[in-house]
């Protein structure tokens, strides 16, 4: 059995520079408790305490990550950029899972709030990685080289929690990466419901496998 709770953890506004859109928006921050037969993990962490430079940047305004640390076994970051790590610190001696790429370009500095990567019991993966029977970790490159997402097979649909994959629901497949069809094989012509860091809306529908 495996279940979803989304946690809105507030939202940050992204200049309108940098998304290249006629005014600033902005954008929820969401993170994912998920529970399985072997456990309970967390999808991402919100933005914790950030630093001056960057709440001046994107105005953030955070609500609490509600979770108590004796409640997770895992954490599991799609990428390590400031509004996805923020609570890690909170899970002192709980492993938290990133692909080895993305690891890497984090500690080289000049990439995140690097004040967010001390005190975190890191667990590099290397491409795919079964956490549990139907929770399976995916490497979807594209937003960062080390992105990666949470495939959970649900029985009669499979549940992605695509991180920052693409920004939102109205983007899921555009343009295409070849990861795509790796959920399309995944799902076997079952049903798939998408879900993302920054957007509340859901993708649903069917991917054809690859080939």
């Amino acid at each position: 059995m495996i279940s979803v709770e989304r946690l809105d953890l507030g939202y940050f506004v992204r200049p309108a520079a940098e998304w290249g859109g006629p005014h600033d928006r902005e954008e929820p921050v969401l993170a994912y408790r998920v529970r399985h037969d072997g456990g309970c993990l967390l999808f991402d962490t919100g933005m914790g305490t950030g630093s001056p430079e960057t709440d001046a940047h994107y105005r953030p305004v955070r609500r609490p990550l509600e979770v108590e640390a004796g409640g997770v076994d895992l954490v599991v970051n799609s990428h390590l950029h400031f509004d996805h790590i923020g609570g890690n610190q909170r899970f002192a001696g709980v492993p938290v899972l990133v692909q080895r790429q993305e690891l890497a370009a984090a500690l080289a500095g000049g990439y995140t709030i690097d004040s967010l990567l001390p005190g975190v019991r890191y667990e590099e993966a290397e491409g795919e990685y079964e956490v549990a029977k139907g929770v399976l970790v995916l490497p979807t490159p594209g937003h960062t080289e080390g992105h990666q997402s949470l495939v959970l097979d649900e029985g009669d649909r499979l549940t992605v929690l695509a991180g920052q994959a693409y920004d939102f629901a109205r983007e899921f497949g555009t343009p295409y990466r070849p990861w795509l069809g790796r959920i399309g094989e995944l799902a076997a012509g079952r049903h798939v419901r998408v879900l993302f860091a920054h957007g509340h809306e859901v993708w649903e529908g069917t991917l054809p496998p690859p080939g």
